[in-house]
């Protein structure tokens, strides 16, 4: 595996080991997947189309459908725009979306084809759209794609129609699973708050089985709500890397103000969703989530001893990962290496993003805690820093995995992609049941390690 990692860390100038990211036309293809009968279009080769896909299927074990431009040495030379219109025509001809998201590849960014033009030359069938983003794959990271194309969305549809603004908030989840879609829209529902959610992928990659093809699931955000996110009285983004700037641009083009919060995962991140919705529609928090967030501090409480002292590492996408090192503090641990393989800006020029190696370091002085945190990062400088400094649990996507097995550490999956477990993409790790559920991954996984090593005198049965 990864045993021969040295444990002497010397200063890279370039180059990547062992990346803790992937390209940004994965996260638009994603994006795009969350908007109702839209068929996500990749303008490259079938090769980066084939692999995005691939990618994606795996980790939702649902198949994603897409198309692409099919770029030959012909394209890759002269430009891809008779590809792209051609591929616009058949798209509709044959597929039937009511809309069409297009990104790019490092070979049509490469090239520097003119998307814009393109489509307004081509030939679109009435009451059909087409839209686009540009996501180069050697900038940022599959989240900027998401944000990229999340924030093409607003420009293309959103629309300021009324005098006067709705009782009604825009919610931009981020990059996160259908399950933590849903929990989000419980929250707001239960609430009693008239939302619209974009991008909204539940219903599209967890889609049932009926024993009936249907290449349009039921799910995701339809057109006529995408362009009413312009009379919303509010926009609420939940982490500023995923979601930020297409709040940012709702906000400039629409006047919608825009909120800016973290990803609610764990308490208090969630404490600040809710009264971000109560402070704007003056509403009271109901019972039933009053009730999820005192048995939420009821199990911190009874288990706070399987978690106090413990040292973590967390790896990941920024603003779960963000939001997963104030969880893991609450709970009494101390994560002391954090790191992201997205760029500390985001990776695209313009971006409304923080800056995740500041966030992270005040939360972790803010709890006396002394940590490695680097934004930028790589897996292979991850494994250099517990082969110095070793931690009691590893959290990240399945990539972590072979850092688990060569330090022998216990290890809970967390984030995109995993693709060696099923079953992730539909149970949340947002909101208090969400937290509920990371506490028992948490602690199952320590309480394991703990059977696994005690001597036969010191097997409990209660623990």
């Amino acid at each position: 595996m990864l045993d021969c990692t040295p444990k002497e860390i010397k200063e890279r100038t370039g180059g990547v080991i062992n990346p803790a990211k992937t390209c940004q036309p994965i996260g638009a293809m994603y994006a795009a997947l969350g908007i109702h009968r839209c068929l996500p279009h990749s303008h490259g080769s079938q090769g980066c189309c084939s692999y995005h896909r691939m990618h994606l299927t795996r980790h939702f074990r649902d198949p994603i459908m897409a198309s692409t431009s099919s770029f030959t040495e012909g394209a890759s030379v002269f430009g891809g725009g008779a590809n792209l219109k051609t591929a616009i025509k058949n798209v509709f001809a044959i597929y039937n979306p009511d809309i069409m998201a297009v990104h790019t590849t490092c070979l049509s960014e490469t090239i520097g084809d003119d998307l814009p033009t393109i489509i307004r030359t081509a030939e679109i069938p009435e009451g059909k759209l087409v839209i686009h983003t540009n996501t180069p794959s050697y900038q940022g990271s599959h989240v900027t794609g998401f944000s990229n194309m999340t924030k093409s969305m607003v420009n293309y549809l959103s629309e300021a129609t009324l005098e006067s603004k709705k009782e009604q908030v825009n919610i931009i989840p981020g990059f996160v699973n259908p399950g933590d879609m849903r929990e989000i829209k419980r929250i707001v529902n239960t609430m009693g708050i008239k939302f619209i959610m974009f991008p909204d992928t539940s219903g599209v990659v967890d889609s049932p089985m009926t024993g009936e093809y249907v290449m349009y699931p039921r799910g995701g955000t339809r057109l006529a709500d995408l362009k009413d996110t312009g009379n919303s009285k509010v926009t609420i983004a939940l982490g500023s890397y995923a979601s930020a700037d297409a709040a940012g641009q709702l906000e400039r083009k629409c006047g919608v103000p825009a909120v800016i919060l973290k990803t609610p995962i764990g308490i208090k991140a969630t404490d600040q969703l809710l009264m971000a919705l109560r402070s704007q529609f003056a509403v009271e928090i109901p019972y039933e989530l009053e009730e999820e967030r005192g048995q939420l501090v009821d199990i911190m409480t009874d288990t706070h001893f399987h978690f106090h002292g413990k040292k973590v590492a967390i790896f990941g996408d920024p603003d779960i990962v963000l939001a997963m090192t104030e969880f893991v503090l609450s709970l009494g641990m101390q994560p002391i290496h954090v790191l992201t393989g997205t760029p500390a800006t985001g990776g695209a020029i313009g971006t409304m993003v923080g800056n995740f190696e500041v966030e992270v370091q005040e939360l972790l002085q803010e709890a006396g805690i002394t940590g490695k945190v680097k934004a930028g990062g790589d897996l292979f400088e991850l494994h250099q820093w517990i082969k110095n400094e070793k931690v009691d649990l590893l959290i990240g996507n399945t990539y972590g995995k072979y850092i688990a097995r060569a330090e022998d550490l216990p290890f809970v999956r967390m984030g995109f992609p995993i693709l060696d477990r099923s079953v992730h993409s539909y149970l949340p790790v947002v909101g208090y049941k969400g937290a509920m559920r990371l506490l028992e991954m948490i602690s199952n996984a320590l309480l394991e390690r703990a059977d696994r090593d005690a001597r036969d005198e010191d097997f409990e049965l209660v623990m």
